[in-house]
């Protein structure tokens, strides 16, 4: 009678099984933005920021630099063996054998034991005997619970495959603004050397000058300490360029010698770009989707807590035999657990998981802000350093006018040597000022790549 009794409870059980409750759907990403922001903050339709084309963002922009240099730096930062992508590459095996983990438990679990005994000796009758058996075990998910705990661990994943992504498009991003930093601080050593060779030519023309009669020794003085002081920021200079190398050589993956060779020159600004629409970012820009992943990953592991309340079912089957008998043994149970009281730790373990998904809502909203905020100062500083860049064109190409002019000036003494001087630190300092913004405009394009969440690739 028992094991009539078992056998129905075996049926009843993978009957509910079949009949198991489905799983609620997580909220999408509007729906999330929407409990995540005040509900005065509205996304905006366009971007606040002057952009000429809100058509679709374009994949592949490290080709519209045109720098095969940067292309050859890239496929090395890319390397397999390159330690910052292989703690990234680590997270995401990890997340994987993680989400693995958890969708086993939706399966049975299959044993299979044996053993072997046997007796011997002088006085006893020798006797061996052998044993073997399987075993089944399998959790019916008949409220979903387990289903739950799957799906939280296949969201985490997707997060984590989305933050992997984000960080080696950073990684990219970040070689190529440390290549064109390396290159502007190369530049301004070559024209600090440039300033130190002016200089020494100025120091020996008005020795001459003084030994003649023509200047006073203050004029001497006041050339001698310039030299030194062009000296010392040619210095400066250096050290920045070994700085700048040794931080891309790490970022490449090599040996922080500073030895890497820069460019001699600044690529020309690539043309503007299409920018798409604000809320295109909640689909294309990887670190969003990574928040909003952790969302729905949040969501259902407060759904497990809570249907960890419910009752569960167990089913096992097991089959085994010995050598000494001629037929099987076999057994079927199936089993029911419902909590009662279990001290509050249900309870405490919902409120943990629901605190854990307000969090990573509240993570979610200031994501996709930082995000938004990213694409509007990028479209602005692009415009901003686009008009300062034409400023400084002029004032470099009106600096070296007036420093010529005060040569020739000073040559025929109709003006002092403190006023070539000042002349000639306008034109130097004009000079730098525009090198300057030159690399920044790369630096901010290569920025508001990142920020709209276009690939590199």
């Amino acid at each position: 009678m028992r094991r009539t009794r078992t056998t129905e409870l075996f049926c009843c059980t993978l009957l509910l099984s079949g009949c198991a409750t489905p799983l609620q759907e997580p909220p999408t990403p509007e729906e999330v933005l929407e409990d995540a922001l005040p509900e005065t903050t509205e996304i905006r339709a366009e971007w606040a920021a002057p952009a000429e084309d809100a058509g679709q963002v374009d994949d592949g922009w490290l080709a519209t630099f045109k720098d095969p240099q940067l292309d050859a730096l890239v496929a090395e930062a890319l390397n397999t063996q390159n330690p910052n992508l292989r703690v990234l590459s680590a997270q995401v095996d990890r997340a994987t054998a993680a989400a693995r983990l958890a969708g086993a438990a939706l399966k049975p679990t299959v044993a299979l034991g044996a053993d072997l005994s046997g007796t011997t000796g002088p006085s006893a009758v020798e006797q061996e005997s052998a044993a073997g058996g399987l075993g089944v075990s399998w959790e019916a998910d008949v409220w979903g619970r387990v289903r739950a705990g799957a799906n939280a661990a296949e969201e985490s994943l997707r997060a984590t495959v989305a933050d992997f992504e984000f960080a080696r498009q950073s990684l990219i991003a970040n070689v190529a603004k440390s290549w064109y930093l390396a290159t502007e601080l190369r530049l301004q050593a070559e024209l600090s050397q440039e300033v130190v060779d002016l200089l020494t030519d100025s120091v020996a023309l008005v020795e001459k000058k003084q030994q003649v009669g023509q200047v006073a020794m203050q004029d001497v003085f006041l050339v001698r300490a310039d030299l030194a002081s062009a000296e010392d920021a040619l210095q400066q200079a250096l050290s920045g360029q070994q700085q700048a190398r040794r931080a891309l050589e790490i970022l490449l993956g090599r040996y922080p010698a500073g030895e890497i060779e820069t460019a001699t020159e600044l690529v020309p600004v690539p043309p503007p770009i299409s920018v798409g629409l604000p809320s295109d970012l909640l689909e294309r820009r990887p670190d969003v989707v990574a928040a909003d992943r952790r969302v729905a990953s949040a969501f259902f592991l407060t759904e497990e807590a809570r249907l960890a309340k419910l009752p569960s079912f167990t089913l096992n089957a097991t089959v085994g035999g010995t050598t000494d008998l001629s037929g099987l043994i076999g057994d079927l149970s199936a089993g029911i657990v419902a909590p009662l009281y279990t001290g509050g730790a249900l309870e405490a373990q919902i409120e943990i998981a629901t605190a854990d998904q307000e969090a990573a809502i509240a993570a979610f909203g200031a994501t996709v802000l930082n995000a938004l905020e990213e694409v509007e100062a990028g479209l602005t500083d692009e415009a901003l350093l686009e008009r300062r860049e034409g400023f400084l064109g002029a004032a470099v190409d009106n600096d070296k006018q007036a420093y010529d002019l005060a040569l020739k000036q000073y040559d025929v003494g109709q003006i002092d040597l403190l006023s070539v001087l000042q002349m000639q630190s306008r034109w130097i300092g004009a000079r730098v000022g525009l090198l300057r913004i030159r690399n920044a405009q790369l630096a901010e394009r290569i920025d508001l790549h990142l920020a709209l969440g276009g690939s590199f690739e």
